[in-house]
């Protein structure tokens, strides 16, 4: 397990988002991903409450999309406003 999970207590999944309602999380996963960003960009790579949007999208976004996102981001054609 991550070093972050030290039970199994400890996983969570996305709560429920009004914005979001519909079964399709599709969206809810982007905009945390964006959000998440966003917010370090903001508030500094420490500030932890970032790190809410990075465990939401963490548990409903696709690693390929993810990982498809990180280096979209690198290169800089990200189509995310961050």
């Amino acid at each position: 397990m991550p070093e972050s999970i030290k039970s199994a207590a400890d996983i969570k999944t996305a709560p429920f988002d009004p914005r979001f309602p519909n079964q399709n999380q599709t969206r809810h996963c982007y905009q945390s991903y964006v959000d998440f960003h966003r917010c370090q960009k903001v508030r500094g790579e420490k500030y932890e409450p970032c790190n809410y949007f990075k465990r939401v999208y963490k548990s409903l976004c696709p690693n390929e999309w993810v990982d498809k996102w990180d280096t979209q981001r690198s290169e800089g054609s990200f189509a995310g406003r961050i």
